[in-house]
């Protein structure tokens, strides 16, 4: 599938991609010292127009004198590159100040000034969560990291993870066999795959979801990049579940993001004789939610600010859906017939009623519709 709902980018977006890799890249400046000079002049362009004397206001004197400085080489290079890049189908470049940029990420105390997409970047628009886990889990952890994927995707959420081996991999092959599909946010350029074994899958993810990267262009695999990442995994989205983690695992390091974001942090419980549970059972103990089922995610979710400001308005056709619904249990299957939309739209839908308090999905997998006085609920 090619993204075919933006148009290819023009000089002038040419330019302004330019200056904010130039304003990313600066020696020395960082993401707190671009965003004090954002908030003072504006943007990137202003920036550059202002002058040594003025930037040295607002950031040290050292970089003010790099920004007016040209750039060099390797630099000018990274922008061309970059730019070279952006020319190919489904190929795109978030800045901060983009409408697209997703909207929960953009509210953390360090969110990144740019973001490679490689896919259908309106998947940032949808309502998220995060899956993560071992890299060396076990068959029991990867199926059911599969299994919850899955079903929060045909419940109508778009499903992050890092495309690390193990409970990553399994998560997003099981959002992908859902209409919510998933993005992979890894610690590589986005012109490059790791671990190698999952090329065919990112290359799958980028036709139905999409990869998301802050590194430039080129940049390999680091130890220290991955851990960094992470605050955009659980940045991007409403809560995230753990679904199998040692004590030691790099997931907890997500879990840990999550909650100083004010996300909400899901655990899967196991084996009290499993390594591979003592971090999940270690979450519990700090305050995470023990779920078992989807629906406890998914209930959870509903008394989300989060899940509910990122998810698609009901009100944009909800009374045919809920004239549908009538006020019996149905499969959503019978929906599909009774509205005649895809069962994408009818599950983004779904998903939407479901967190305005409107419907409920019971136990048999049918859903049904909730009366006001219901909807209220403890949120």
């Amino acid at each position: 599938m090619q993204d075919t709902a933006f148009p290819p980018s023009s000089p002038a977006d040419h330019q302004a991609f330019a200056d904010w890799i130039r304003l990313e890249g600066t020696e020395g400046v960082g993401v707190r010292g671009a965003r004090k000079l954002l908030a003072a002049f504006g943007s990137p362009a202003a920036i550059f127009r202002a002058g040594q004397a003025a930037l040295a206001a607002h950031v040290p004197a050292a970089q003010a004198a790099a920004l007016c400085a040209p750039s060099p080489p390797a630099l000018t290079e990274r922008i061309a590159r970059t730019l070279d890049w952006l020319a190919a189908p489904g190929h795109h470049l978030l800045t901060l100040d983009d409408a697209d940029y997703p909207a929960a990420l953009r509210h953390i105390p360090d969110p990144p000034l740019l973001l490679h997409i490689n896919g259908q970047r309106e998947r940032l628009g949808e309502p998220m969560i995060a899956v993560v886990g071992s890299r060396n889990a076990s068959a029991q952890g990867r199926a059911n990291a599969e299994g919850f994927a899955e079903a929060l995707s045909h419940a109508g959420l778009c499903v992050v993870s890092g495309m690390a081996l193990g409970i990553d991999t399994a998560a997003h092959e099981g959002a992908l066999r859902g209409p919510g599909s998933t993005i992979a946010v890894i610690g590589t350029g986005a012109d490059r795959v790791y671990p190698a074994r999952n090329r065919a899958l990112a290359h799958r993810i980028a036709e139905g979801g999409c990869i998301v990267s802050e590194y430039p262009l080129g940049t390999p695999p680091a130890a220290g990049n991955f851990p960094r990442r992470n605050r955009i995994i659980s940045g991007m989205a409403a809560g995230v579940l753990v679904v199998e983690a040692a004590a030691q695992s790099g997931s907890l390091i997500t879990a840990q993001m999550a909650a100083e974001q004010g996300r909400e942090v899901f655990a899967l419980p196991g084996s009290i004789h499993s390594a591979l549970a003592k971090g999940c059972h270690q979450l519990i103990r700090e305050g995470a939610q023990l779920v078992e089922t989807v629906d406890e995610v998914l209930a959870a979710l509903r008394c989300s600010p989060l899940a509910r400001a990122a998810a698609p308005p009901p009100a944009a056709g909800h009374d045919r859906l809920l004239a549908a619904l009538g006020h019996d249990p149905v499969e959503p299957d019978a929906l599909l017939g009774r509205i005649g939309a895809d069962a994408g739209r009818l599950a983004g839908e779904l998903l939407a009623l479901e967190l305005a308090g409107l419907l409920e999905r019971l136990p048999d997998g049918r859903v049904q519709r909730v009366v006001r006085a219901r909807a209220a609920g403890p949120c």
